[in-house]
Formats: structure tokens, sequence, C-alpha cells
């Protein structure tokens, strides 16, 4: 009685974790945002105009794998700059948290606070996790200039996961090749 129990249970706590509403679809506009950083300055995705983004969404600050794909992040900064592109982490935890998180770490770019969980939601990254706690999914959007979706990464391992992106951001951003015969 007890291993069907602890199974229902266990069934019921994944179901639980799969609410979250449909993701942007690619070649569709990136829903737009206005969210605070990690010192407390203010983010919208048209700021960013122009630029590709690398827009990440992880579950919590500070933890084994949210850490590991940050600093991955963190450690290739400069192939991202090179190629004109940003980075923007974006997570339910607040501003007081992203900026502990990211003093501790020295993460060069923002990390957004999306407290109200408005941007999670748009995204359809919002889950529950144990059927209780309302996170962002670890998932990754690459935005082309003109703000529109060009890739989207579903429930990334963070380990490698920036050397992915970035291998891939230079494919999408990569001149077109003249057509044959012009």
């Amino acid at each position: 009685m007890t291993r069907f129990l602890t199974t229902a249970c266990a069934a019921l706590l994944f179901a639980a974790s799969t609410f979250a509403a449909d993701p942007p679809a690619a070649g569709t506009a990136a829903p737009e945002f206005k969210l605070q950083d990690q010192s407390g300055k203010w983010h919208t995705l048209k700021d960013y105009r122009g630029k590709w983004v690398v827009l990440y969404f992880y579950p919590k600050d500070d933890t084994p794998g949210c850490t590991t794909q940050a600093c991955e992040f963190r450690d290739n900064i400069f192939a991202y700059r090179e190629m004109g592109a940003v980075i923007l982490g974006i997570s339910v935890d607040d501003v007081t948290s992203h900026k502990a998180f990211s003093d501790k770490h020295s993460l060069p770019f923002p990390i957004l606070a999306d407290s109200e969980k408005t941007t999670a939601t748009a995204y359809g990254t919002l889950t529950k996790y144990l059927g209780i706690h309302e996170l962002a999914r670890r998932d990754t959007f690459i935005i082309d200039p003109k703000g529109n979706v060009a890739k989207h990464y579903m429930k990334v391992d963070p380990k490698g996961h920036s050397e992915l992106v970035l291998a891939d951001l230079k494919q999408l951003a990569a001149p077109a090749a003249p057509a044959k015969g012009t």
C-alpha cells in the first residue's frame, strides 16, 4: 500500500509540474517585458532591438544547475559580445536574490527579476515544481534583431548549453549566401 501511495504521489507531482502555457514559436514576435536587473535597472526587450538576444530562463538563484548555466554564459561572454549578442537571464527570484547571485559569481550580464511571474508565463516557462513552487523552467530563446524568436530550447541541460547556443547563434547570425547565378 505504501508503495502504491508513493507512486501515486509521484505521478501527481509530475503532472502538476507541467502546466506552463505554450511558448512563442520560432518566427513569431517575442513577448515584450519590463523587468529590473540585479542592480535595480529596468530592461525591456525593445531596449535590445537591432541585437541578437539570448534570453535564458532558470529556476532558482545559486542552485547547482543554475550556477553552472550562468557561469558558462559568463565564461563565454566575450564570444557573445564579439557577435554583438546580449545575454539576459530571468528567474522568478527578486532583485535582492539576483544581486547576491550575480555578485557571488561575477556575472557580467543582466539577471532580470520576474517576481510577478508575468514574463515566465508569457514565454510559457512558468512551471510548478513538486506541485507547490512556481518557478521558471530552464528554457532558452534566441531572439533576432527584429524581436522575433529565432530558436527555442526546452528543458535544457545546463552543462554545455552555452556552447550549443553560441554555435547555433553563429549559424543564425551568419549572412545568407548569395543565390547561384547572381
